[in-house]
């Protein structure tokens, strides 16, 4: 299976190319990737289990990738200054944002921790997977974006990050 980090950089790879259509398959899992006036249609069917998937009928999970969203003039100023000099992690998939591995334990981070380029800062749940990502950067936590439990979007802003 394909890691998020590799996934990430597929993404990166297509929308920087002039190709319109990728797909991939290794060891019964798939990865389509296609791009569709200024997004990308991602399709990464699991692979099935018999006794559960046998009953439902195959179609591929399809999320659209929305285009470069446009900010407001109003929220500019609030969102482009503390941004200036920060590295933003961002959410690498459509899910739901879970900043503790379970609902009783503390979470992985909070604002004015440090972390380094392979701690795990929140967990993504698509499909019934559990996503952990990770900071890709060493430096402190300046921000946390979103709350516990709300739906995330395909490149949503998590986190803030002050570069060491």
């Amino acid at each position: 299976m394909l890691k998020i980090q590799e996934i990430r950089e597929l993404i990166k790879l297509i929308d920087d190319s002039s190709i319109d259509e990728f797909k991939y398959e290794q060891n019964g899992a798939k990865v389509s990737l296609k791009k569709n006036n200024g997004g990308e249609t991602i399709s990464v069917p699991q692979k099935q289990q018999p006794a559960v998937q046998a009953a439902q009928p195959e179609a591929p999970q399809e999320t659209a990738a929305p285009a470069p969203q446009q900010t407001s003039p109003e929220a500019e100023p609030e969102t482009d200054s503390p941004k200036e000099g920060h590295f933003t992690i961002t959410s690498p998939m459509v899910g739901t944002f879970y900043s503790s591995p379970s609902p009783e334990s503390d979470p992985y981070i909070q604002k004015g921790d440090k972390v380094s380029k392979d701690s795990v800062v929140c967990i993504v749940e698509a499909m019934k997977l559990m996503n952990e990502i990770e900071a890709e950067v060493k430096g402190e936590v300046v921000d946390i974006l979103v709350e516990n439990g709300q739906l995330v979007e395909y490149g949503q802003d998590l986190f803030l990050v002050k570069p060491e």
